[in-house]
């Protein structure tokens, strides 16, 4: 085995403020930003190896990477406001020219654009559920064939903004839905084709032509409170699973039959590179009524909470393909590394 070069890794992240531990489904402005507990727990897993510098994504963030001078960047950074948040780290460093794990800026914006994604998934003939942008409530008189069907805000993740309520059958319902989303979020939504099938989150890792698909993971929306619908909303992922009252909603891996389970890798593997993701990802899928998947979200950067109560998707995958958190983080580190020839 060839010895593993000691680096200097700059961990880049943003830190969910205190105010969002235990806060009720209306506030979510925070929900994709990380604990502490994950943060620290990234940076214990990079310092096996290599020395590691914690470095906020805020306005310092530019300054303090030129004073760290890192070897590479791991980026975990989600970012603040607007459609290209997502891309501020990776944008820092091409302009340093510092080396970082993960996926581009482009890649960063065009996924987080969930309208972006699907055309770029369509003009790739590859599956997605019929879709409509919406800037404004008159261009709700033309939606009825969507219907039932969920309202998302255009440029959220970690089911923030996809609420119980968001899932709609008719037109007061999604009427209602649009108003509140247009007002809350400060941006456009989708409305997308609800699909009543399966639901499944795929965990990727790595780059073509070493592109590993580790176990599939089923939504179990059965094990759902009853009053929530069949979806992965704000309220199932965030209040009523939890860690200390953690729901038996995940099954990895799946029990697929080999054409479904086939038909499922082949259709995330084409997402991911149609995106050109990069180093890690997750990408949720879900079967229409004819059991085709569909893409319903490219997740670049995944969740990666370290408890395993905690129910969080890329870790749980990971594990069941042998990879415990510590060998996780580092398989990233050593993929980015791969791309620009640190080791």
């Amino acid at each position: 085995m060839s010895e593993i070069k000691k680096l200097n890794v700059a961990l880049t992240y943003n830190i969910k403020p205190d105010v969002i531990e235990g806060a009720n489904c209306d506030e979510d402005e925070y929900a994709e930003w990380d604990t502490e507990e994950t943060i620290l727990a990234v940076k214990d897993a990079l310092s096996i190896n290599h020395s590691v510098t914690l470095i906020e994504a805020d306005i310092n963030c530019y300054n303090n990477l030129i004073s760290a001078k890192p070897d590479i960047v791991f980026n975990i950074a989600e970012g603040k406001k607007g459609i290209n948040r997502e891309a501020f780290v990776p944008a820092i460093c091409e302009y340093l020219e510092i080396p970082y794990t993960g996926s581009d800026p482009l890649t960063l914006s065009s996924t987080l654009h969930k309208a972006r994604t699907k055309q770029i998934l369509y003009y790739n003939n590859i599956p997605t559920p019929k879709y409509k942008l919406i800037e404004n409530l008159k261009q709700i008189e033309t939606c009825a064939e969507f219907l039932p069907a969920i309202v998302k805000p255009l440029a959220e993740g970690s089911s923030k903004g996809i609420y119980n309520s968001c899932l709609v059958y008719d037109r007061d319902q999604l009427y209602k839905r649009v108003e509140n989303t247009l007002l809350t979020y400060k941006q456009p939504c989708i409305i997308e084709k609800f699909l009543s099938g399966r639901e499944f989150t795929v965990a990727l890792l790595g780059n073509k032509p070493n592109l590993k698909v580790l176990p599939i993971i089923e939504i179990n929306f059965s094990s759902l409170p009853l009053d929530l619908a069949p979806i992965y909303s704000f309220e199932a992922k965030w209040i009523a699973d939890t860690k200390d009252n953690p729901l038996d909603i995940f099954t990895c891996p799946a029990l697929l039959n080999a054409e479904t389970e086939t038909a499922i890798k082949n259709c995330a593997i084409a997402a991911y590179n149609a995106l050109e993701c990069k180093d890690w990802g997750r990408i949720d899928i879900r079967l229409d009524e004819n059991d085709i998947p569909n893409i319903i979200e490219i997740n670049p950067l995944p969740g990666i909470l370290p408890d395993p109560l905690s129910n969080s998707c890329y870790p749980k995958a990971a594990r069941a393909a042998g990879l415990n958190y510590n060998d996780m983080i580092n398989s990233v580190l050593n993929e980015g590394c791969k791309r620009y020839n640190l080791k």
